[in-house]
């Protein structure tokens, strides 16, 4: 009995024509190039020019060293990235809980509904992207003293939902109107009610997009420094705050720096990884069900 061929297995990188293979490699390089040096900067004790390694690492100084070094110190009480990482988690939680709250009867009154003024108010919306952060910082900073809010947790989550509101209210939008209103209009006609219709039909259809917002809103929040600082004043320090002080208080990236470095882009790589695994096409095309 003949046996068939085997078909010669390929690869999907060997599919790809040279020009898909060079952007690919290309764009991985720019990605990922560099964290290398990072990584490295994090993990290393001392690293001088023109030396291409580290001439000493950081666990070979620690075995000799009677003070934390590296990570060590990070995870350490006196450097208070402990308090950072809290502060950043619970602002960046409470934003993205906030601005959901306020994007969702927004964009759906935007997608859906047609008045006099829409344009303008989209525009409106858009506003804070345009305008440059730090006008918008300090303007806001003048006003949270009169207030009595700088320096408090309300005045940098307020500051914070105005950079994440815009990014929120567009996906939710775009989420909308692809969603017909028959669904919603149907589920009346058969009696339900309008929160048992938002609860059962629209929630679990807009889901992903929501999901998709949120992620974008939490990342957005735990990256922003400088409404943070201007608002915060030096009181309540986050991931991102505590990096821009660390860089610029010793002029250059020592190891701790690169350590912080490395826990600040922690949470966008978990964001990624969340959404490859969960958030696929297919999910926005057919919601939860």
């Amino acid at each position: 009995m003949a046996t068939k061929p085997k078909k010669k297995q390929f690869s999907g990188l060997n599919r790809l024509s040279s020009f898909q293979r060079f952007y690919i490699i290309f764009f991985s390089v720019a990605v990922l190039g560099p964290f290398i040096p990072l990584f490295i900067r994090a993990f290393s004790f001392n690293w001088f020019w023109p030396s291409i390694l580290p001439t000493r690492w950081w666990w070979e100084q620690r075995a000799i060293s009677r003070q934390p070094l590296g990570w060590d110190y990070i995870f350490s009480g006196p450097s208070h990235v402990g308090e950072a990482i809290f502060n950043t988690l619970f602002i960046g939680i409470v934003v993205t809980i906030i601005c959901t709250m306020i994007s969702l009867p927004a964009a759906r009154v935007i997608a859906w509904e047609r008045f006099r003024g829409k344009n303008v108010v989209e525009f409106f919306l858009l506003t804070p992207l345009v305008v440059s952060e730090i006008a918008v910082g300090l303007g806001i900073l003048i006003t949270f003293i009169q207030l009595g809010l700088a320096g408090s947790y309300v005045g940098i989550i307020i500051a914070h939902l105005i950079p994440t509101t815009p990014y929120m209210v567009r996906v939710l939008t775009s989420v909308f109107q692809g969603l017909s209103k028959d669904y919603e209009e149907q589920a009346r006609v058969l009696g339900a009610s309008s929160l048992r219709t938002l609860v059962h039909i629209t929630m679990p259809m807009i889901l992903p997009g929501i999901m998709a917002g949120g992620l974008f809103a939490f990342l957005i929040s735990t990256n922003i420094f400088l409404l943070t600082f201007f608002i915060g004043q030096g009181g309540i320090n986050t991931l991102p705050t505590m990096l821009f002080a660390k860089v610029i208080g010793g002029g250059n990236l020592d190891t701790v720096g690169a350590e912080l470095a490395l826990i600040v882009s922690v949470p966008g790589i978990i964001l990624l990884i969340i959404t490859e695994r969960f958030l696929k096409e297919e999910v926005f095309s057919k919601g939860f069900g």
